[in-house]
């Protein structure tokens, strides 16, 4: 028997770009396209008739756009992953941003080049790492009792101390675990928490922005030199990477170039190391959410060889069980829990 294939309905309202999602999806071997649509009404009828795993939805369609196709989608209860594709415009990115903080599993960027084949390879290497991810969480096997036996669950293990800085990572679905764990944080919360997900220019400022309406801590996309201060949350920018430097009036965050690591920029490793370097005197908490890889996974027992806290989201919300689970499977999580009891977890650690 082989191979079973994600079924997928690519929805755009230009021809041109429905051809070359088509072409490049066609370059993947666990799809099959089974459909297409080039406005949102008619995206809702093929989803419902088609029922496939995935969509393909752009972000900006006269009529009805692609979040308002998602957020019926959702009231539907549609199972189809999906996947925005959005243009490189500061519109573009926050219409896909609220996308994500509503359950959209990931995104793309429109090519912009005037190359045919060089925006098909680009749309292929894009989708495909997408689409792995995708298909580990319809077809993967998770043996979450193997994974996280070697972790407490729901129970504090050893003596706990009030932290005095969070770290938090995450990757595939981050931006959504990011809307339901940071606005359960109270006003009074005083440890700085500094944020890396996986996204690239314009997108975190477009997560801070929404982030800081939701929440009632102040939420920043960091800047260089940003002071790191009680009842803050930063979010490392996209393309640069995020560590922690000393100043004369305190902590601040430094950006960096220096190479992407597991092909990202910003990367979870990065900070959590920068943060080992500089300031392993402090009582800090690791947290590791959804996303996909092991980024992460370095850093936390960095962070555990001083002294430091992990907690990880447990299996059954995370979009991609990836970072999460490396972490637990290496022995570094000293608790799992679940999405909706980690802003209690954190307070519970800083007090």
């Amino acid at each position: 028997m082989g191979k079973k294939r994600l079924r997928v309905v690519v929805v755009d309202d230009s021809t041109l770009s429905r051809v070359l999602i088509r072409d490049a999806l066609r370059e993947i071997d666990t799809v099959s396209i089974v459909g297409s649509a080039e406005n949102g009404i008619l995206a809702l009828k093929k989803i419902g008739e088609l029922d496939p795993d995935v969509v393909t939805l752009d972000v900006e369609m006269p009529g009805m756009d692609g979040i308002q196709v998602l957020r019926e989608m959702k009231i539907r209860g549609d199972r189809a992953r999906t996947i925005m594709v959005s243009r490189h415009t500061a519109a573009g990115a926050q219409v896909t941003t609220d996308a994500l903080m509503e359950g959209a599993f990931d995104f793309i960027l429109k090519p912009s080049g005037g190359n045919v084949e060089a925006n098909k390879r680009e749309l292929t290497d894009a989708l495909d790492g997408i689409l792995e991810a995708v298909y580990e969480s319809y077809y993967g096997s998770i043996d979450v009792a193997s994974v996280e036996d070697s972790a407490q669950q729901d129970e504090f293990v050893g003596e706990t101390s009030r932290c005095e800085l969070v770290l938090i990572g995450t990757s595939t679905g981050g931006p959504d675990a990011l809307r339901r764990l940071l606005p359960s944080l109270p006003a009074g919360f005083r440890a700085p928490i500094l944020v890396v997900q996986h996204m690239p220019p314009n997108y975190t400022a477009s997560l801070a922005n929404r982030l800081d309406e939701l929440c009632p801590l102040n939420v920043v996309e960091a800047q260089d030199d940003t002071p790191i201060l009680p009842g803050s949350i930063l979010i490392a920018p996209g393309g640069r990477h995020m560590g922690i430097a000393g100043s004369k009036g305190g902590l601040v965050t430094r950006l960096s170039n220096d190479p992407p690591e597991h092909s990202c920029r910003p990367a979870v490793d990065y900070l959590f190391r920068s943060a080992f370097q500089t300031v392993p005197q402090k009582k800090m908490l690791g947290v590791i959410l959804t996303g996909m890889g092991n980024d992460g996974t370095e850093g936390c027992a960095l962070l555990k060889d001083c002294g430091a806290r992990i907690l990880a989201q447990d299996a059954r919300e995370c979009v991609v069980y990836g970072m999460p689970k490396s972490v637990i499977k290496n022995g570094l999580a000293d608790r799992i829990i679940p999405l909706n009891q980690m802003a209690a977890a954190i307070c519970r650690e800083a007090k």
